[in-house]
């Protein structure tokens, strides 16, 4: 059973919207730390001593998650490339059951932000003038298929109810989207994608 998970994410405001989410989603004997870099190129370039350092000392109870945005690259490309930094580090990432990986690659499509178009509700707990209908209209029915940005869009949504003016502050944005967002309400398909295999890996046995 897993009871240790060491997170690998590309910036900080990932790591606070997961410090925030992440005790209303792992049972408490689930210990984790999470180590945040400078950026998708800082991870990929990063990751390949960060694993092998993990390899020589990691405990059967614990898992590795690398949480990666697809931005514009391939999904199954990029999901590839970051399994065989893990191959190469001798971890076991590419199994079909995720009990059998050392390693756990989830990828975030497009961004972060797609998660939060997901939860729409916890966004206007925090910013109630933004509008309750955009979850309906099409453009935001599949959060990961928003165009343009997911970041871009909502920022600007918000500036259009008249919040950050001069930009969204990015790390107090995931903290306070974090506190609120409820994990078995977001709609986003890689979250539930990410939220699943959590789910899975700590009830293992």
């Amino acid at each position: 059973m897993t009871s240790h998970l060491v997170f690998f994410v590309e910036e900080q405001s990932m790591e606070a919207f997961l410090r925030a989410v992440l005790p209303k989603l792992l049972p408490g004997r689930v210990f984790w730390d999470i180590h945040a870099f400078q950026g998708k190129q800082d991870l990929l370039r990063k990751l390949p001593n960060r694993l092998r350092g993990l390899a020589r000392v990691l405990a059967p109870t614990s898992k590795i998650v690398v949480l990666v945005d697809r931005d514009d690259d391939d999904c199954r490309r990029l999901k590839k490339e970051v399994e065989s930094i893990a191959a190469q580090a001798g971890l076991r990432a590419g199994s079909a059951q995720l009990s059998d990986r050392e390693m756990i690659n989830r990828i975030v499509v497009e961004e972060l932000e797609a998660w939060y178009f997901g939860d729409w509700e916890a966004v206007r707990e925090i910013f109630p003038k933004v509008s309750s209908n955009v979850p309906s209209k099409k453009q935001f029915r599949d959060p990961d298929a928003i165009a343009g940005g997911t970041w871009e869009t909502l920022e600007r949504l918000l500036q259009r109810a008249g919040y950050y003016k001069t930009g969204i502050a990015k790390i107090a944005l995931a903290q306070s989207v974090g506190s609120r967002f409820d994990p078995n309400r977001c709609t986003s398909r890689s979250f539930r994608c990410f939220r699943d295999a959590l789910r899975e890996v700590v009830s293992e046995g």
